[in-house]
């Protein structure tokens, strides 16, 4: 992989880690402090735990991320779906933002000649593109999973994060007319702006 290709790779990966989050924390603006912690069966994780299980799997990943195991000696996963019955929203979102800082922390000094070391899993060597692609995956696996819960908590009262049933073409328009549109965040923010405007929930 070039230089430049690998500078192109790594800043596409840290907008998506973004926009996911921004993504992520929509959703979670729209809830209660109890519908955190519902859960829709007794299989089912609320959405309380898939935030505390991405957090610490950010801590154990991402902490010394190219010198160490990504599976940390003191991770406890199986207490990540374990949630105290003292816990608060607010103890959520402040262990659910020092993840994602211990993310970005180790992700945005990466260099193109980086990639293609090669670090460790579980005991299974991955290469940095690797380790990178599997987390991208199992971020927005879980991020789905949240949006997913709330908007069924939200139901009528719903905003949309998403282009809205029947106006793809109206909003290819709108977004035609906007700048920046290859920044994924903005992106977002365009849908939003668009259902506000449209009057959609």
């Amino acid at each position: 992989m070039n230089d430049s290709l690998a500078k192109h790779y790594l800043e596409d990966s840290i907008a998506s880690l973004r926009a996911y989050k921004k993504l992520a924390e929509k959703a979670l603006d729209q809830l209660s402090e109890d519908e955190f912690f519902i859960t829709l069966d007794a299989e089912g994780n609320s959405v309380a735990v898939i935030m505390k299980h991405m957090a610490g799997n950010m801590f154990s990943r991402w902490t010394d991320f190219l010198t160490t195991d990504g599976e940390k000696p003191n991770r406890n996963r199986d207490m990540e779906f374990v949630i105290e019955p003292t816990t608060s929203k607010d103890d959520l979102i402040d262990f659910w933002q020092r993840g994602w800082q211990c993310v970005f922390e180790a992700f945005e000094p990466l260099r193109a000649e980086d990639l293609g070391k090669k670090v460790l899993i579980r005991g299974e060597e991955h290469t940095v593109i690797q380790a990178i692609n599997r987390q991208l995956m199992h971020y927005a696996n879980h991020i789905g999973q949240i949006v997913f819960l709330a908007k069924h908590f939200r139901s009528a009262e719903w905003k949309s994060l998403s282009i809205p049933r029947n106006r793809s073409a109206e909003f290819n328009a709108y977004l035609a007319e906007q700048p920046g549109n290859a920044d994924k965040e903005k992106q977002l923010e365009a849908v939003e702006k668009f259902s506000s405007n449209a009057g959609i929930k």
